[in-house]
């Protein structure tokens, strides 16, 4: 195993720390989910995501721009930083953003040809996965709504219904983060020939995994709460919307945010529950979702420059 693959599983283990709140920080949030229930079960759903499912985003993001073995090292290390920087600072930010950003520093500092039709694609999917994630919540709340209505579930018949409709959206969103996201680690690996499509799911699966398992409770406990208050169907919602949205995109093999997915979903539902926005703290995430590619960006070229 080479050691430029260091840097990639700390970008796992970043993407983890960060990410898992996308999927079961609502969940734990409202308290309808223990915490260690939850990253456990993010953990194995990840890895099962990004083995099955995770092949179809590698070549997308290796085909950005063409990287040796130490560009590869610095280009992953670099987006690591960033995401883990984020995660200090409780932020939700999206590691595609900031993996996409170290690529397009690549170019920048080695002069290499860069797919800017490519760039712009996956920058429209950026727009599109707040949106979708706003649209399906809204869709899925006034549909749940109906359905409790008609049914008329009382009071513990309700509590366990959305108990496991928490826990089973959070394993779905679990597997559509790993097959989504797991070429945001280990992509750029599998385009500089270090790593076949196999290794590089498993690697980039256990990477991610490991994050969640140690270093996610601050980020998960912002987007549960500070942003949004939500009720337990409204979280809910929230998570199978953001899964919905995630794994659309892992189909076309285009990796996206699922930080915009799940703020997007939040905001949709807050909408509906008439919940006052934090907006000090959605500046904030909005902020660094725009200086995340950047920051990548800006420190891949500083590293290649100085030490390639």
């Amino acid at each position: 195993m080479n050691w430029q693959l260091a840097s990639g599983v700390f970008l796992g283990w970043s993407l983890g720390s960060n990410d898992s709140a996308n999927v079961f920080g609502t969940a734990v949030a409202t308290k309808m989910v223990r915490y260690g229930t939850a990253v456990s079960l993010c953990a194995l759903f990840i890895v099962l995501g990004a083995w099955l499912e995770g092949e179809a985003g590698f070549h997308r993001l290796s085909s950005l721009v063409s990287q040796n073995a130490n560009e590869v090292f610095f280009c992953s290390l670099a987006a690591g930083l960033t995401v883990t920087i984020m995660t200090i600072l409780a932020l939700p930010v999206s590691t595609s953003q900031a993996i996409v950003g170290s690529i397009f520093g690549v170019g920048v500092a080695s002069g290499k040809a860069v797919d800017l039709g490519g760039f712009g694609k996956l920058m429209i999917c950026w727009v599109g996965t707040p949106v979708g994630g706003f649209i399906v919540a809204v869709i899925l709340y006034r549909l749940a709504g109906w359905l409790i209505s008609r049914f008329q579930f009382n009071f513990f018949e309700l509590d366990w219904f959305l108990r496991w409709g928490l826990i089973l959206s959070g394993i779905y969103g679990s597997y559509a983060l790993g097959a989504n996201n797991v070429a945001n680690v280990t992509g750029v690996y599998v385009g500089a020939g270090l790593l076949s499509v196999e290794q590089a799911a498993i690697v980039g699966g256990l990477s991610i995994a490991s994050g969640v398992l140690t270093f996610s409770r601050n980020v998960m406990m912002t987007v549960g709460k500070d942003l949004i208050p939500l009720n337990g169907l409204g979280a809910l919602v929230a998570i199978l919307s953001h899964a919905i949205v995630v794994h659309f995109y892992a189909q076309f093999g285009v990796p996206v945010s699922t930080s915009q997915a799940i703020v997007g979903a939040v905001l949709g539902v807050g909408m509906l529950l008439g919940r006052r926005i934090r907006y000090d703290k959605l500046r904030r995430v909005f902020q660094a979702w725009i200086m995340t590619p950047m920051i990548a960006g800006f420190l891949t070229v500083i590293f290649i420059r100085l030490f390639l």
